[in-house]
């Protein structure tokens, strides 16, 4: 497969999303550490934080205690899902004046697809109008590859804007911490450095074979990307036969309330795109990956996937009874002691929208 060169994938990620959207709807936060979830006096962990906060040592997944100790200074404020969800939209809605070919990874980042267009110029116009229609800021990538791409974006936050041509994505790589590689997670960034690798250079410097026997197909895969090379194409439901949304967290989450509601706003999102076909949905499934290392698997994994559906009697494009249904199949995973990197919710089994009677059943 050939290698495409030219600039055509942008990736927008929200900065401190939850926490300047608070911001901005409350001027007494401006300026202040602000911290979304949890609560000083709960074992809750924070969602996310704002810049303020950050400057103190304040990330996301810390329990809440550790971050009062940190900040005390810190202003705990909940959840609004609704809120952001509708900023999710706007912002969605802003890219689709540029291409159809969208593909959210969360709430607050999606890729474009903009093959045959100034990628450049377009990011530049994306930065520009979501800030002035939304009042947020948000860091863009442009490359040649969804890899390089959300690697550009997080290259100056907050508010960045950063290209990444070939040339150079060859120069930056060799030097770069296998960590940032995608799907690299802690325990793979060990079992790597166990091999004496520590950055892509070490990475391709390495036996091929001996990667093989550890990772599997894997190895293959984490060459390529140390390569600069990603052939992945940016995913956009064009064919209603699903919908889904998914969420990877930057760090493992353990509250258990936090991703219920993360997935009553994914519902609420998804039952906008089952609205705006006319169709309704039977099945709901939730999909959940631990990060979990399994000293000498056959891939050296660091995940254990979990996927659970329920078929509902009668068919739904109601975002209540649709978050009622996952939350109601999270509730029965065992997944006390674990920790969770992936999130995820898909609607399928579709059926044209008539007059449908909208029903809370029971599980």
């Amino acid at each position: 497969m050939e290698v495409r060169k030219d600039l055509w994938v942008i990736h927008m990620d929200m900065d401190a999303f939850f926490a300047s959207v608070e911001q901005r709807d409350n001027p007494r936060l401006r300026g202040k550490p602000v911290i979304v979830g949890g609560s000083p006096n709960s074992r809750g962990v924070v969602s996310t934080c704002s810049y303020e906060a950050r400057k103190f040592g304040v990330h996301s997944a810390m329990p809440s205690r550790e971050a009062l100790r940190l900040c005390p200074q810190a202003i705990f404020v909940p959840h609004h899902f609704e809120k952001y969800t509708a900023v999710s939209r706007q912002v969605r809605e802003i890219m689709r004046r540029y291409t159809d070919i969208i593909e959210p990874l969360s709430l607050d980042e999606a890729y474009m697809d903009v093959t045959g267009q100034d990628a450049v110029a377009i990011g530049r116009e994306l930065k520009a109008s979501v800030q002035r229609e939304t009042q947020l800021t948000g860091s863009v990538g442009v490359s040649y590859c969804k890899f390089m791409a959300k690697l550009a974006s997080d290259m100056d936050k907050p508010n960045g804007f950063t290209v990444v041509d070939w040339d150079r994505a060859q120069a930056m790589l060799p030097d770069m911490p296998v960590r940032k590689l995608w799907g690299v997670g802690p325990a793979s960034e060990q079992a790597l450095k166990k091999l004496g690798i520590q950055t892509c250079g070490d990475l391709l410097r390495h036996d091929p074979e001996v990667l093989r026997r550890h990772y599997g197909r894997r190895a293959d895969e984490l060459l390529l990307l140390a390569s600069g090379i990603d052939f992945r194409g940016i995913e956009a439901n064009h064919e209603m036969k699903s919908v889904g949304e998914e969420t990877t967290f930057p760090h493992d989450q353990t509250d258990r309330a936090y991703l219920s509601g993360l997935l009553e706003q994914m519902a609420g999102r998804l039952t906008q795109d089952l609205q705006r076909y006319n169709m309704a949905c039977r099945t709901v499934t939730v999909k959940i990956k631990w990060n979990v290392f399994i000293e000498g698997g056959p891939k050296g994994g660091d995940f254990l996937q979990n996927t659970r559906s329920y078929t509902v009697p009668m068919p739904t494009a109601d975002a209540a009874e649709i978050g009622r249904v996952a939350r109601e199949i999270f509730s029965r995973v065992d997944w006390e002691g674990r920790k969770i990197r992936l999130l995820g919710l898909q609607l399928h089994n579709f059926v044209q929208r008539g007059d449908l009677v909208q029903a809370r059943l029971p599980l």
